[in-house]
């Protein structure tokens, strides 16, 4: 069985900018993870990088993933 990477130990963050960078960590592996072939990636990065639409979508997906993270945090109250 193939050992696999632990890159998220916990949500917990210290900081509000501790967890954005969580967040977009965690929404660059799930590409990685849907995406498995690295060059497919790097061909397919010019196409979104230049399509409005495509860099809001992928927004909205790190401002989920936030929103998850600082509800985790208890919005570091």
């Amino acid at each position: 069985m193939e050992k696999k990477e632990i890159y998220l130990e916990s949500l917990k963050t210290a900081t509000p900018q501790e967890g954005r960078e969580l967040a977009i960590k965690l929404a660059r592996k799930s590409v990685a993870a849907i995406q498995t072939d690295g060059e497919i990636r790097k061909k397919l990065r010019n196409d979104y990088a230049q399509d409005t639409a495509q860099l809001i979508a992928s927004s909205q997906v790190i401002a989920t993933e936030f929103q998850t993270i600082a509800m985790a945090n208890n919005f570091w109250k």
